[in-house]
């Protein structure tokens, strides 16, 4: 399965929603500290309510310690950038893929976007929309990657 990595998130209920998300779809959820806000904020466990429990959660205090602990599990790292890279659903997805999203003020910086394997954006046609909602980004690819991988023969 796919796994869900945020890069020192910001804004608790954005992290909510995606643990929410990764809860429904049984896909590992890794923090890159440091974070925005305690884990124990309100609005996070708010957002995220009762699924919690459900979270497959996984914290790496830098991204050096997120970095080695990846190398004991293969898989491509695929960053994910507001403009530029490859479209999300022309890609082709592996259950081994790491899906990376940068802060929500920031997105991914270069020197981290350097050691991706691809970049991948999802399309906005108003030119006037900076970026997408974290929460719904990190939907819109999962569900992407996660249909892709059960019907490997899609169009």
């Amino acid at each position: 399965m796919p796994r869900v990595v945020l890069f020192e998130p910001e804004i608790p209920p954005n992290t909510g929603n995606v643990a929410r998300t990764c809860a429904a779809m049984a896909v590992e959820l890794h923090l890159v500290e440091p974070l925005g806000f305690e884990l124990s904020d309100r609005t996070l466990r708010r957002a995220g309510l009762d699924y919690w429990p459900y979270v497959r959660l996984e914290r790496h205090p830098s991204w050096s310690s997120f970095r080695s602990a990846r190398a004991h599990d293969n898989g491509r790292l695929l960053g994910l950038t507001s403009r530029g890279g490859e479209i999300y659903h022309q890609h082709r997805f592996q259950a081994s893929d790491w899906l990376l999203f940068g802060r929500e003020t920031t997105g991914l910086p270069a020197d981290v976007k350097s050691e991706c394997d691809n970049l991948l954006t999802v399309p906005m046609i108003e030119p006037g929309v900076r970026c997408l909602n974290l929460a719904s980004a990190v939907a819109i690819v999962l569900s992407e990657a996660l249909r892709q991988l059960q019907n490997p023969l899609h169009d």
